[in-house]
C-alpha cells in the first residue's frame, strides 16, 4: 500500500443518505452554535466533532476577527437571537444544503451549512454566515 492509498483509506468515507438521520436538527443546533461562536459566548471546540478541520479551521479565524472587533468597540452585552426557519435540500445521495435564518433584534441573518454523510455520520463540510 502507498502513502497516497493509506491517506485515502484512512479519510473519512462518505455513507449514504439512507442510514443517516434527519438533518434539520443538526442543522438547527449547528446554526445556534456558530452564531454563539461569533458572539463570544461558545467555544469553537465544542462543535469540532460535528465539522470537518477545514472548516473548524474558518470558524476558529473568523471568531478570533469577531472577538477582536467586540474588544475594540468594548461590547460587553451579547444580542439574544432566535432561530424562524431552517430549510434542508438534499442535493446528492449523502449531501445536504441547508440554510437557517437567524433574527436578532437589530438585523436577520442566514446561516448556510452544507452536511454531507461522512463515516456514518453528518458532518458540516462548508458554514457560511450571510
Amino acid at each position: 500500500m502507498t502513502a497516497a492509498d493509506a491517506e485515502e483509506y484512512f479519510d473519512f468515507q462518505p455513507c449514504s443518505s439512507a442510514g443517516l438521520p434527519d438533518p434539520a436538527p443538526l442543522l438547527e443546533n449547528l446554526a445556534t452554535s456558530v452564531v454563539e461562536i461569533l458572539l463570544g459566548v461558545r467555544d469553537v471546540q465544542q462543535i469540532a466533532r460535528w465539522v470537518t478541520e477545514p472548516t473548524y479551521d474558518c470558524l476558529a479565524r473568523r471568531a478570533l476577527t469577531a472577538r477582536r472587533a467586540r474588544a475594540r468597540r468594548a461590547v460587553r452585552e451579547v444580542p439574544g437571537f432566535e432561530i424562524s426557519r431552517v430549510r434542508a435540500c438534499h442535493s446528492a445521495d449523502g449531501v445536504v444544503e441547508g440554510a437557517v435564518v437567524v433574527r436578532s433584534a437589530g438585523r436577520t441573518r442566514a446561516v448556510a451549512i452544507r452536511l454531507e454523510g461522512l463515516d456514518g455520520r453528518w458532518r458540516a463540510t462548508s458554514v457560511s454566515v450571510l
